[in-house]
């Protein structure tokens, strides 16, 4: 292999920029990244990279290392007092302690909001630096821990406040997807408080010592539980050989999201659900998962529908050209018996190359198959290149429109026409939040052995250095969205604006109805006789009697509408037309820069 260059340059500048943005004193480090990724071939993993090799040759049990090295940790210190600043604006400006509830926000986009604040927590629990233990197992804490330690129980404590004032009954007559947004929070509260309890609070001898937040767990599982119940029921083998269905309410309609969202919640379910025998209230008295009165750890029916899940799915013939998921399959005659999948819808969403990614690392850990792992290191190569950014170069080579963004800035299209709804101004987040889940350490040893799989010294090597290769477009993503802060640190919706650039028009044969909900009235999505449209608007608290999305917060956008529908901006920023910047476009400030620390911070 010839060896090239490392392009460190322009990641270093464009790291800098990023901590300038935060207004925190820097000092400039030497970044070498490799470009380096999976590359299928031959049912192999291969690696291709371009950079001299790593100082440490691996002596006395050490890996070697690559990536920012110990004097770059001002860059990793101001991604993190982003983070730390871009929560606390989303909590303080948003959250309703009393509700327990984000109020603007919609049911399934407020499950969505609470896993990126558990997951932030997740992130600061790992910067935890503690002294050696003590006898006895109790650690030492350094005085900025307790600092730490207070800002993760605070946020805890909202987390809290949420499973109150979630609104459980409602959803449970909502979509199927709606229902898995609720399973993947609780799941991700769950890791997070086994994880700090386990890593900072470990019991000594007699077993007294533990984390308080473990008392949580067993109402979050329960939750978690019955809302997989209840979405595994729309499971169906009628049409098109399998898949999830959206939308009970609607004709059937087999969309990548819920299919994605199946997927990664039944591994989750496999991997982290404890087991419980609580039958009680509302469990599901007919579900897939055919547990009508207890589960156990491990339950392999979890296994078994994650895997059937994903292949049916790459089966489905979803992928566009591009390699990017499409929306989904309509079935044209079922009402006549019709079973194909043969309707398919274009459009393409940033949340749909995201929820895979976490699914795949789970199937990976539950089945130990690396082909799981090369299809999700794929995707993302797809979603890079669909934003047109260079893997090579490690730099947007295009301001072109290239299928999901262009100068190599995740957007959708809604973006830049400024009409996203709260659905769509909540999908990036999605993505960089499962690809951060993607991109964790895969363990050297099991984790439960017998039930769970470890990675060779190899593997684990191949992994982490393809992910940090991903921190480089992560981080101009990231910096774009810091751009579109305002003086409130409110993060906006189009990250990389620019009045010169147009709204990219739709794929042929699409149909966005994430933007446009009236379009889920056209004969195609109509279900069966004894339905009736005003039950399916009453169902959804965030839609109009005539099928347009209910504003968040009326009034407050920079925008006047004409007679002919065209807009006069009274502000001269992008980001204030449509809904403005909500608590879910902050969410996607959250996600992007915890991905980023994150990937700076690999072991």
């Amino acid at each position: 292999m010839e060896a090239r260059p490392c392009l460190t340059a322009a990641f270093l500048h464009l790291l800098l920029s990023i901590c300038l943005l935060a207004s925190l004193p820097l000092t400039s480090a030497a970044i070498c990244r490799p470009r380096h990724s999976f590359v299928l071939g031959s049912g192999q993993l291969r690696l291709h990279e371009a950079c001299p090799p790593p100082t440490n040759d691996g002596e006395n049990g050490h890996e070697p290392r690559y990536g920012i090295d110990s004097a770059s940790k001002p860059i990793a210190s101001a991604v993190l007092e982003n983070l730390r600043d871009a929560v606390h604006v989303m909590q303080t400006t948003w959250f309703d302690v009393p509700v327990g509830s984000w109020a603007t926000a919609i049911d399934w986009t407020r499950a969505v909001i609470d896993t990126h604040l558990v997951a932030t927590i997740s992130t600061l629990s790992r910067t935890l630096d503690r002294a050696p233990r003590a006898a006895g197992g109790i650690q030492s804490p350094r005085l900025g821990d307790f600092e730490v330690e207070n800002e993760i129980n605070h946020y805890f404590a909202q987390n809290i406040a949420y499973y109150f004032g979630e609104n459980a009954f409602r959803i449970r007559n909502e979509a199927y997807d709606d229902m898995l947004w609720v399973v993947l929070g609780w799941l991700e509260s769950v890791k997070f408080i086994r994880r700090h309890s386990q890593q900072h609070y470990e019991a000594d001898i007699n077993g007294r010592i533990e984390w308080h937040g473990i008392q949580f767990i067993a109402a979050f599982v329960h939750r978690a539980r019955v809302f997989y119940d209840l979405a595994s029921r729309g499971w169906d083998e009628k049409f098109c050989g399998g898949g999830m269905v959206w939308n009970p309410n609607l004709g059937p309609y087999k969309n990548a999201i819920t299919n994605e969202q199946y997927i990664a919640a039944s591994i989750g379910m496999y991997l982290y659900f404890p087991g419980e025998n609580n039958s009680s209230p509302f469990l599901a008295e007919e579900s897939r998962s055919g547990f009508s009165r207890g589960t156990k750890p491990f339950e392999k029916a979890y296994l078994r529908h994650a895997v059937d899940g994903y292949f049916w799915l790459r089966s489905s013939g979803m992928t566009n050209h591009r390699g990017l998921y499409v929306d989904g399959f309509h079935i044209a005659n079922w009402r006549t018996n019709g079973t194909a999948c043969d309707e398919r819808t274009e459009m393409v969403y940033t949340y749909n190359q995201g929820v895979l990614l976490s699914g795949l690392r789970g199937l990976w850990e539950g089945t130990g198959n690396s082909t799981y792992l090369e299809d999700g290191h794929e995707l993302v190569r797809h979603v890079f290149a669909a934003t047109g950014w260079d893997a090579e170069l490690q730099r947007a080579t295009s301001a072109d429109w290239a299928g999901l963004g262009r100068n190599g800035i995740l957007e959708d299209h809604c973006d830049a026409a400024g009409n996203c709804t709260q659905d769509a101004q909540t999908f990036k987040s999605i993505f960089f939040h499962h690809l951060t889940l993607l991109c964790e350490p895969l363990p050297l040893e099991a984790v439960v052995p017998g039930k769970t799989h470890s990675a060779d010294r190899t593997l684990a090597h191949l992994h982490r250095r393809s992910c940090e290769n991903y921190a480089p477009w992560v981080a101009h993503n990231a910096k774009a969205a810091l751009e579109t802060r305002d003086k409130h640190g409110r993060f906006g919706m189009w990250w990389g604006a620019n009045s010169e650039l147009d709204p990219a028009p739709l794929p042929i044969h699409s149909i966005d109805y994430r933007n446009n909900a009236s379009e889920t009235f056209e004969s195609v999505w109509a279900p069966g006789a004894g339905f009736s449209w005003s039950d399916s608007v009453r169902r959804h608290p965030s839609l109009n009697a005539d099928g347009t999305y209910l504003d968040a917060v009326p009034g407050l956008y920079a925008a006047v509408k004409l007679s002919e529908g065209q807009q006069v901006l009274t502000s001269q920023d992008l980001n204030d037309r449509g809904r403005g910047r909500t608590v879910e476009t902050q969410a996607g400030g959250v996600a992007v820069l915890r991905c980023l620390w994150e990937l700076l911070s690999l072991p």
